[in-house]
């Protein structure tokens, strides 16, 4: 055998080396982007250099998107991302001014009520002034206190009728642009599509149809509230069961039942019936029960606060209207963010129901 021959036949004894792929722009393009998309979906997207800490950087980077992995976590963030992508805040603050603003031709009426009332009876007119005189030390002020109350219960057609036509116009005013506001949650894009566009005088028909049906939703939900609450306690004391200590907290469980029970009809005329826009199922009915849930908390905590407010001679000043605002505020973001919420709901087999309608249609999946 020659030395030709023997040099092959240790090459072909020597194990073989995998031939490396070749690395094209397109497979170049692809890592850049996985590595790119990596350091996205990294909470704390950072590389120290040392071992040690990148180890538990990167550790707590793998927590942290197993838990956005979970469906819950994931729905609200898509819904946190909808509700600032299409200006929730912002459209919560010009909610909250229009509704306070609102209240003034409701206030207005309510004087001219009074003063129909005071009109009708001279003699509790006549108490009234007296006690304002008597208790206020400055003639002057007091001379001016009498004459405004005699020029408001003089006036009182004007003003009523004067606050009643700004309070529609007002009502109706406010019941667009919450419709709009959710509307631009429950949009695939932000854009308003063509066939949305109405008429101005079709759409403020119908905006003052949606005003009637939000206030009669309103008389209902807090008459079920009320009625449901005292009836609870004429039962109660009815029966003798005054003394029952553990009574109580099944009441409290009982009403606070019937009170998300009418905060729910509430939401659901809100986000079905108001926007006139085709959701799914099963997340308008989730979304609807949070909002209910949601709302119900926020009376809760200004329930507590509110009390503390008026306690300081600063707070009885002003603490109503900023309960008020505050109260107006959170009601606004609640409502646009189970909106977002609702529209960023992803259930398998759900189904469109339309605005109002009661047929259903399969959504593609």
């Amino acid at each position: 055998m020659t030395d030709k021959e023997q040099h092959d036949k240790h090459l072909d004894t020597l194990p073989s080396k995998p031939i490396a792929p070749v690395q094209t722009d397109e497979h170049l393009r692809a890592a850049a982007e996985k590595e790119n998309q990596a350091k996205d979906d990294a909470l704390i997207p950072i590389k120290t250099g040392n071992n040690t800490v990148d180890t538990q950087v990167t550790r707590f980077n793998k927590m942290v998107n197993r838990i956005k992995a979970n469906h819950s976590v994931a729905h609200f963030i898509r819904a946190a991302e909808r509700f600032n992508d299409r200006l929730g805040s912002q459209f919560g603050a010009a909610i909250t001014y229009f509704s306070f603003l609102s209240l003034i031709p409701i206030l207005m009426v309510s004087f001219a009520a009074v003063g129909f009332m005071l009109a009708s009876h001279p003699d509790l007119l006549t108490e009234i002034i007296n006690r304002m005189v008597d208790n206020i030390s400055d003639p002057v002020l007091a001379t001016t206190l009498k004459n405004t109350v005699n020029t408001a219960v003089q006036q009182r057609t004007t003003v009523g009728l004067t606050g009643l036509a700004v309070a529609l116009y007002s009502g109706i005013s406010w019941m667009g642009n919450l419709r709009e506001a959710i509307r631009a949650q429950y949009r695939d894009v932000w854009e308003r599509k063509a066939d949305e566009k109405e008429k101005v005088y079709f759409k403020y028909t119908r905006d003052f149809i949606s005003l009637i049906g939000l206030v009669l939703a309103l008389v209902i939900t807090l008459s079920l509230t009320s009625v449901a609450g005292s009836a609870q306690a004429s039962i109660v004391t009815a029966l003798g069961l005054d003394g029952i200590e553990w009574l109580r907290p099944v009441l409290t469980a009982i009403a606070l039942t019937i009170s998300v029970c009418a905060n729910y009809l509430l939401f659901l005329w809100i986000f079905w019936i108001l926007p006139r826009h085709k959701t799914r199922r099963r997340a308008l009915l989730r979304g609807t029960l949070l909002a209910a849930i949601g709302f119900e908390v926020i009376k809760f905590i200004m329930t507590l606060t509110l009390p503390k407010l008026a306690s300081s001679p600063s707070g009885a000043a002003f603490g109503s209207v900023l309960g008020l605002m505050a109260f107006f505020y959170f009601f606004a973001r609640l409502t646009l963010f189970c909106a977002a919420w609702i529209a960023t709901a992803k259930y398998r087999d759900d189904k469109e129901v339309g605005a109002g309608t009661p047929t259903v249609t399969r959504q593609k999946m």
